[in-house]
C-alpha cells in the first residue's frame, strides 16, 4: 500500500490484516491466538491531526506490558498518510509506541493503528504465600525511584508511615495503605482526562479528589515511600464488566476509557495488582447515593486488592517519559495520543486540533 494513501474504512477485516507495516510479536502478521481460554481483543485507534501550523508529529501508546498469566500482546498494523512511521521502545520502562510525522504541505494528516491481545482475569489468593523469585536490582530501583509527580520524600514518606504504623509485613503495608486511599480520597468527574498524578500537590493542599491517575499514584507513591516497589500501569478499558458493574467496563466507543491501574511488589506473592481509584469511581458512578457502606461497594473493594477483570488493555508502567524528536517537555504518563506542531505540543483533551476515536471490540481465533 502507498503509504500515502489512506484506506477509508470502519473497521479492518481479518482479511485486510495480511501485510501488515508492523507486528511486534510475529513477523508478518498477529500472533496466535492464545489458548487456554484467554480472550482476544482488537483495538483501532484513529487519529486526525489538523494540517495548521504543518509538520505535525504524533506519538501513540501500543500495548507494552507483557505476562504470561494475564496479558499477551499480539501485534499491530497501521495505514495512514504519514511521510513517516516508526515504532519505538523506550529504554528505561519498555514503553512502545508509534511515532508519525506528516509533510509540511500534507492537507489532512491521519493514521489509524490496529492492536490485538489476549488477556484474562488475575487474582492473587493473599492467604496462600508461595515461593516467588526475588525481584531483580534494576526493576526494584526503577519501581522504588522518585519521579516529578512521585516524589518519595517528605510529606508523602510522613502520610506513608504515619498510615502504616504498626503494620508488620509488606502484606500488611499494602493492604493498610489501600484501604486508607479508599477511605480517605474521592473521585472529582469534573477532573480533565484522568488527572495529573501531582501526589504532593494532594496532600499539601488536602484536596485527594482526582481520578484514577491522582488517586492510584498516590498509592504507589507512599508505597514507594515505604520501600515497597509499585507502580501505575496505564491503559484503556475495552469491554463492559462481566461482573454487573457499568462503571467498571466500557465497549465500542472507548476514546474516553482510559484508566490507570496499580501494582505494588509482594514478598511471597510477587506483582499484585490493585485498584483503589475504581472503588470510588463505583461510590460516584455506579447508581446515585451510593456510599462505602453499600454492598455493591464492598464486594468490589474487596475484589480490587488482589485482583483486576480482565477487560482493559494495559500500554505501559512509563512515568516522565521524554518523546522521540520531541521538542518539548517530558509527560507524566503516556496513556493518552500525543501531538505537536510547529506551534507546541497540542492539548491531547481537546478535540479541535486532536481528533482521535479509539474503539475495540472482541474476537475470535485468528
Amino acid at each position: 500500500m502507498d503509504r500515502r494513501s489512506f484506506i477509508k474504512t470502519a473497521g479492518l477485516s481479518a482479511a485486510a490484516l495480511v501485510a501488515p507495516r508492523f507486528a511486534n510479536a510475529a513477523e508478518g502478521g498477529f500472533n496466535p491466538t492464545p489458548a487456554n481460554g484467554w480472550r482476544v481483543f482488537e483495538v483501532t485507534s484513529r487519529v486526525e491531526l489538523s494540517a495548521a501550523n504543518g509538520a505535525p508529529r504524533l506519538w501513540l501508546p501500543l500495548p507494552a506490558v507483557e505476562d504470561a498469566a494475564w496479558i499477551k500482546p499480539m501485534g499491530n498494523l497501521w495505514q495512514g498518510n504519514a511521510a513517516s512511521v516508526q515504532p519505538l521502545r523506550d529504554a528505561a520502562y519498555g514503553a512502545q509506541m508509534l511515532a508519525a510525522q506528516w509533510d509540511a504541505g500534507e492537507p489532512a494528516p491521519v493514521v489509524e493503528v490496529v492492536s490485538r491481545f489476549a488477556a484474562r482475569d488475575r487474582a492473587i489468593d493473599l492467604s496462600q504465600p508461595g515461593k516467588v523469585a526475588p525481584l531483580d536490582a534494576a526493576a526494584r530501583r526503577l519501581y522504588t525511584h522518585a519521579t516529578e509527580l512521585l516524589p518519595t520524600d517528605g510529606i508523602v514518606k510522613k502520610t506513608a508511615l504515619e498510615i502504616t504504623k504498626g503494620a508488620r509485613t509488606d502484606l500488611d503495608k499494602a493492604r493498610v495503605l489501600y484501604e486508607w486511599v479508599v477511605d480517605n480520597t474521592e473521585r472529582n468527574p469534573k477532573t480533565r482526562g484522568c488527572g495529573t498524578g501531582d501526589i504532593r500537590g494532594m496532600l499539601e493542599s488536602g484536596n485527594l479528589s482526582g481520578k484514577c491517575a491522582d488517586l492510584n499514584a498516590l498509592y504507589v507513591g507512599m508505597a514507594r515511600s515505604l520501600g515497597m516497589p509499585a507502580r501505575d500501569v496505564y491503559g484503556v478499558r475495552v469491554a463492559d464488566s462481566k461482573f454487573g458493574y457499568k462503571s467498571l467496563g466500557k465497549s465500542g466507543d472507548i476514546s474516553k476509557a482510559q484508566h490507570c491501574r496499580a501494582e505494588v511488589w509482594l514478598a511471597n506473592f510477587g506483582w499484585v495488582p490493585v485498584d483503589p481509584a475504581d472503588v470510588r469511581k463505583v461510590v460516584l458512578e455506579e447508581k446515585p447515593g451510593l456510599t462505602l457502606k453499600d454492598e455493591v461497594v464492598i464486594a468490589a473493594r474487596q475484589k480490587l486488592f488482589g485482583a483486576w477483570e480482565m477487560n482493559w488493555l494495559a500500554y505501559n508502567t512509563a512515568h516522565d517519559l521524554k518523546l522521540p524528536g520531541s521538542s518539548g517537555a517530558k509527560i507524566p504518563f503516556f496513556m493518552y495520543p500525543q501531538a505537536e506542531n510547529s506551534t507546541g505540543r497540542l492539548d491531547s483533551l481537546d478535540p479541535a486540533t486532536f481528533v482521535y476515536k479509539l474503539t475495540s471490540k472482541e474476537i475470535t481465533a485468528a
